[in-house]
């Protein structure tokens, strides 16, 4: 697979309950050990008061992941056009 695009952040609200809009990193994490993307993108993980976990918290699951997968991510810098082919 070539990118994978990983809206984090673990988002959920009261009203609805424990279901979540966005992973959390641990999924993210599993994911990409089930998919193997050439790159994951971490997308829609900050700014809102909604995310439960933002880049530090993504960093310190990714940092415990096997470094074949915490590799694979790639952080873009916001509102930059960057060329993400592999």
């Amino acid at each position: 697979m070539g990118t994978a695009l990983m809206h984090l952040g673990g988002v959920r609200f009261p009203v609805t309950g424990p279901i979540r809009y966005t992973m959390t990193a641990a999924q993210a994490v599993e994911l990409c050990r089930l998919l193997l993307p050439v790159t994951a993108i971490p997308v829609h993980y900050e700014g809102w008061h909604h995310f439960r976990e933002g880049r530090d918290a993504i960093e310190d699951e990714l940092a415990r992941a096997p470094a074949d997968i915490r590799n694979r991510f790639r952080w873009l810098p916001t509102g930059t056009p960057t060329d993400i082919s592999s």
